[in-house]
């Protein structure tokens, strides 16, 4: 992968967005200097950073749009560092242990329209950060079954609670019945998309649920 990633880099030069140091879209040192996530959001989900922080926002937006994929492995070192924070806490006074991981998916429509799901790659890395081998990556339990609006366009609060409703089916529960999930996904900005996952994943017995998101 690094002797691809180099080769890429002298057809397509590539800089930061932020400090333009070359090779990197956006490099790690860029990312974790980045303003952290202020506004505020429920207990259980844990952004990082603002998304209102211009670098970070084009970021996301080159992963998404622009197939950028090399950045979603610097999304997950800097998300990796967050993760094992909060689990060291979780571990001890909630029995959290063992946790899924699973992302945010997207709809057939758009997935077939991307071909990736950003949330998924992230997770990917995450794993192979996990040196430790506590973290399991499940990819074929929760299902967007509903082509929705970008929650991004809707203002509304509720608006965005109605678009998503029933967006979201599970297979193969028994993966997940008595077992604790962390939830990835790119951006989070009123917990909506969170939100209606973590109630189907719980209708179907799956025991604590967070969340991480690189933004907010």
């Amino acid at each position: 992968m690094k002797l691809l990633n180099t080769i890429l880099n002298f057809i397509f030069p590539v800089n930061c967005i932020s400090c333009s140091k070359k090779g990197v879209d956006l490099c790690l040192d860029c990312i974790i200097k980045s303003p952290t996530a202020e506004r505020e959001t429920t207990n259980w989900i844990f952004p990082l950073y603002d998304y209102r922080h211009i670098p970070t926002k084009k970021a996301i937006w080159l992963l998404k749009y622009k197939g950028k994929r090399r950045l979603a492995e610097i999304f997950a070192e800097a998300l990796h560092g967050k993760i094992a924070e909060e689990l060291a806490d979780l571990t001890i006074f909630e029995n959290f242990r063992e946790p899924i991981l699973i992302p945010i998916p997207l709809s057939k429509k758009r997935m077939h329209e991307r071909g990736f799901n950003q949330a998924e790659l992230i997770c990917k890395k995450l794993v192979d950060l996990d040196t430790e081998k506590n973290l399991t990556l499940v990819t074929n339990v929760l299902i967007k079954t509903k082509e929705t609006e970008h929650q991004a366009k809707i203002r509304d609060r509720n608006i965005r609670l109605k678009n998503l409703c029933n967006s979201f089916e599970i297979k193969n529960s028994e993966k997940i019945k008595n077992r604790n999930i962390i939830l990835i996904d790119d951006v989070t900005t009123t917990g909506a998309t969170f939100n209606e996952a973590k109630k189907v994943l719980k209708q179907k017995g799956a025991k604590k649920i967070i969340a991480f998101a690189i933004a907010h």
